[in-house]
């Protein structure tokens, strides 16, 4: 167990009555130094109360206790988690919690044995949480304090194809409490996680349909599917959220361009090995530099391009190959630049490498996904038209993507057998209007089993996707008169 000591800047301020700031997703490097003291032991003395007993980010609270020894100073601490995702290079393997405590405040009992403190419920994970009355190593009393969910969307109203910005505050971490499904009009979108963001998520999704009120709503899924009846399951507890979203005339509110969708940062480990390319990342077809020093001068060097093949699913199995990808030779000072264009290949990290002279020089460089307009934006019912993407990854946390139409997920397509090619064939359905097609990332498959989120369109891919950073895509086609 982790006591962040302070008072923490930006979490609990006693005695002022007030809050400084809500807890933030990344505390560790917000809150400073932890002290690692175990968790305190002891039979309780004293009680505490806390009153209300819950509420949400930014609401008061007031912690009371009485029965202490007199004239002391205590610590009030708030246990929490963090959380992380277990992946490995390319296997999932669910979520990980770890038990962290931070200080609320320092706190002196009264000649009496009572105190009291003021404070604002913090920006975490969300449902139960406990409050711990202590001194050093000795625990004196606890109560227990719950962080209320809440969601809210902006705008209310807008033309078709308006980003709805949805927030989810106090996601919990728990059974039961920590995988929600986003539901627009009566069908599933896709499923919101906060296990990274320390309990809060954000996400867009189109605005579709009629002109009219339409609802976007959050309800939990343990097992994949939306439950319905929560009110009769083992935690009735559980909140559900509707809200309405209202369609109105006007022009539509186009996605932009493919080209303009690139991703133009991607979050990569720091550069390991002896080679650097330059950029780190790039889409198939875009020129790259690898560069490399300390070599023979006059010599010329071949740079190989390692990707992996096969088929993981089939259970033939896969494997890494390598194929030479550029050519140059060693200038008077020992220094190569090799260029050449980013092979069409899966997305991810590819490692390059050169045999210098009996030893082997390495390095990695990522491929990012990219996409290409669609081939025919407009027509009647049954239009066909492609949607066509390069780069798409081969991991279990990358290797399929999930296509939505009209906030509705429709199923998902996989590129690791064409070698990162993704090539879907689709046919125009609905009224006479602009319809929305988005494709997200999401986990293909894995060993953990609750909660099940796999082959789901994960709506929260941009701050809490597991494994890589990946991109998400939107189209839109017209629907004309017969």
């Amino acid at each position: 167990m982790r006591i962040h000591v302070g008072p923490i800047a930006g979490l609990f301020c006693a005695g002022a009555l007030l809050l400084a700031a809500p807890l933030q997703a990344k505390p560790s490097s917000t809150f400073g130094p932890t002290v690692d003291v175990g968790r305190p032991q002891g039979g309780y003395v004293g009680t505490m109360r806390v009153a209300p007993l819950h509420g949400e980010a930014g609401a008061p609270f007031t912690v009371s206790a009485e029965g202490l020894p007199p004239n002391e100073e205590f610590q009030l601490v708030w246990r929490t988690v963090t959380g992380k995702w277990n992946v490995t290079e390319s296997e999932y393997k669910g979520r990980e919690f770890t038990p962290v405590d931070y200080e609320m405040a320092r706190v002196t009992s009264d000649s009496a044995g009572r105190l009291e403190a003021a404070f604002v419920t913090p920006e975490d994970f969300g449902f139960v949480h406990d409050i711990v009355l202590q001194k050093g190593d000795r625990l004196y009393t606890q109560a227990a304090y719950s962080v209320d969910m809440t969601v809210e969307i902006t705008p209310e109203n807008g033309p078709v194809g308006t980003p709805i910005n949805v927030e989810v505050r106090g996601i919990g971490y728990r059974d039961l409490e920590r995988s929600w499904n986003v539901l627009y009009d009566n069908r599933f979108t896709g499923w919101a996680s906060a296990v990274t963001t320390q309990g809060s998520a954000s996400f867009t999704i189109p605005a579709t349909g009629h002109v009219g009120h339409h609802l976007v709503e959050v309800i939990h899924g343990q097992f994949g599917a939306t439950y319905r009846n929560q009110e009769q399951s083992p935690s009735p507890d559980r909140p559900r959220f509707a809200k309405r979203f209202s369609v109105t005339p006007g022009d539509p509110v186009l996605p932009p361009s493919a080209h303009a969708q690139a991703q133009t940062e991607v979050r990569l480990p720091a550069p390991a090995g002896e080679l650097r390319s330059q950029p780190r990342f790039s889409g198939v077809g875009d020129l790259v530099a690898v560069s490399a020093s300390g070599l023979r001068s006059g010599e010329r060097y071949t740079l190989n391009w390692t990707r992996v093949i096969g088929n993981r699913i089939d259970g033939r199995g896969w494997a890494e190959s390598s194929t030479p990808v550029a050519e140059a030779v060693a200038n008077a000072d020992g220094d190569v630049a090799f260029e050449f264009e980013t092979p069409d290949d899966l997305g991810g990290t590819h490692g390059v490498w050169l045999d210098a002279d009996g030893t082997t020089m390495r390095g990695t460089h990522f491929v990012k996904t990219t996409a290409f307009p669609i081939d025919i934006t407009s027509g009647p019912v049954g239009t066909a038209f492609t949607v066509h993407l390069k780069g798409v990854g081969w991991t279990e946390t990358s290797n399929i993507m999930h296509l939505v139409y009209d906030n509705a997920y429709i199923g998902y397509a996989c590129a690791f057998n064409s070698q990162g090619d993704l090539t879907i064939y689709m046919q125009a359905t609905g009224a006479p209007g602009w319809h929305f097609i988005d494709l997200y990332p999401g986990i293909y498959k894995g060993v953990s089993e609750i909660p099940i989120n796999y082959r789901m369109p994960q709506l929260t891919y941009e701050a809490d996707h597991p494994g890589e950073d990946l991109p998400a895509f939107r189209f839109a086609f017209e629907v004309t008169a017969q």
